[in-house]
């Protein structure tokens, strides 16, 4: 009789604690895990990026294998793994892929995989290189481009571990995608989509790309905190509610739609990494602050970003994957 009770005690124990468990999972607060990302450690990490030690990371020169070296370890040191292969964070992409004599480069990707939906995916991209040195021997070090992209995703997949580890990892898996070759022609997302998805575009549910969120331009001088979104209404408009949702609920930007113009002249849509996955039919956003004076300049230096912005715009970032990561339903292309 007395091991009857023990077994009944011991069962209702375990069905409590499974209980609590799943109860914690469906109320898990995503606030928590974006208050890891701080303006700080932004800032630690884009000192060391953006510095000349990096010489203007450009395409399969020294400086951007530093990069990829760079932001691998953020990922050994905090124990968010690869894709790939175990310890193998990076997609090689041949020299005979460029042009030019463009050297041989590499993708950095990690991932979270997911809990309940591991075979959808939700890409958060970011370019990795820069324009390098200038004839005359000045280094660009690109700090808002795209540096800033940079470790906002490296901060958001320290917040997405951070869930992980106390049991509420995202219901899908979450690809940290680090691009190479963007300023010289979106090669690197472009072999990403073209020659070697590591996962199936089909279960690729969306992309949010991030490319320059450190600054302020001209437009928005002395105004409240602020993104342009280009490309979040067209082609899910689900998706443009849900950010639109995320952004009031959580961070309360002011979002520019200036850009989202089909008929822009600038036509940033097409000149960013988040296109080589539209035009895949992937829905995307893409997260964007305006060119200013230091666009492609020497002096676009990491002593010029607006780390408390950076920080809220990562934040907001954060925000709108999880949501995609584990809403129940995937959103719907139009």
């Amino acid at each position: 009789m007395k091991n009857l009770v023990t077994l009944f005690c011991a069962t209702v124990l375990l069905s409590s604690c499974s209980t609590s468990q799943n109860k914690n999972k469906k109320t898990a607060n995503p606030e928590t895990y974006a208050k890891t990302i701080t303006a700080h450690e932004l800032k630690d990490m884009l000192y060391t990026y953006a510095s000349d030690d990096f010489e203007g990371r450009e395409t399969g020169e020294p400086g951007q294998k530093k990069a990829v070296e760079f932001i691998k370890q953020q990922y050994v040191s905090n124990s968010i793994g690869s894709p790939i292969a175990e310890g193998d964070y990076f997609q090689d992409i041949p020299a005979s892929y460029f042009k030019n004599g463009i050297k041989g480069s590499e993708n950095v990707l990690a991932y979270i995989k997911g809990s309940e939906k591991p075979d959808e995916i939700i890409i958060i991209s970011a370019h990795l290189d820069h324009i390098g040195i200038s004839q005359n021997g000045d280094i660009n070090n690109g700090a808002d481009d795209d540096g800033s992209g940079t470790v906002a995703i490296l901060e958001i997949a320290e917040a997405f571990k951070e869930a992980e580890k106390e049991g509420n990892g995202p219901k899908r898996s979450v690809l940290f995608l680090h691009v190479t070759g963007e300023e010289i022609g979106l090669y690197g997302s472009r072999y990403y989509t073209d020659e070697d998805p590591v996962f199936p575009l089909k279960n690729t549910v969306a992309n949010l790309n991030i490319d320059m969120i450190g600054r302020i331009d001209p437009k928005h001088e002395g105004g409240k905190n602020y993104l342009y979104l280009i490309g979040s209404d067209k082609l899910s408009k689900e998706l443009h509610d849900l950010s639109e949702k995320i952004n009031k609920t959580y961070t309360n930007l002011e979002f520019d739609y200036t850009y989202n113009d089909d008929n822009d002249p600038n036509r940033f849509y097409y000149r960013s990494d988040h296109y080589n996955f539209a035009k895949n039919n992937i829905p995307v956003i893409f997260y964007f602050n305006g060119t200013h004076a230091d666009y492609h300049r020497p002096t676009d230096t990491p002593d010029k970003i607006n780390y408390e912005f950076l920080e809220t715009r990562a934040r907001l970032i954060f925000h709108t994957a999880w949501e995609l990561a584990n809403r129940e339903e995937r959103i719907k292309l139009d």
